[in-house]
């Protein structure tokens, strides 16, 4: 399995934990959106996941804390791709 494969994978499985705990609830009222729109499962996840790789990204680059108002800024601007 290649490391881009397994990121995935674990991005993914953040995106599944805040869904099933709803926390932050903005993740699961962006999901909800997102389905909404006509966007299927799959890329909604993925969508969302993206969300948490800028946060992940900028967590390891430049050792900040995880930036929640950006990360709910960037899910309410999904399909829209996170530019931060």
């Amino acid at each position: 399995m290649d490391t881009n494969h397994v990121a995935k994978e674990q991005i993914l499985q953040i995106v599944e934990n805040q869904l099933k705990n709803n926390d932050p609830p903005e993740t699961k009222q962006t999901y909800d959106r997102l389905l909404k729109s006509g966007i299927t499962e799959e890329d909604t996840r993925i969508y969302i996941g993206q969300c948490e790789a800028v946060e992940i990204f900028d967590i390891m680059k430049y050792q900040r804390p995880f930036n929640k108002k950006r990360f709910i800024e960037n899910l309410n601007k999904l399909p829209e791709e996170p530019f931060e």
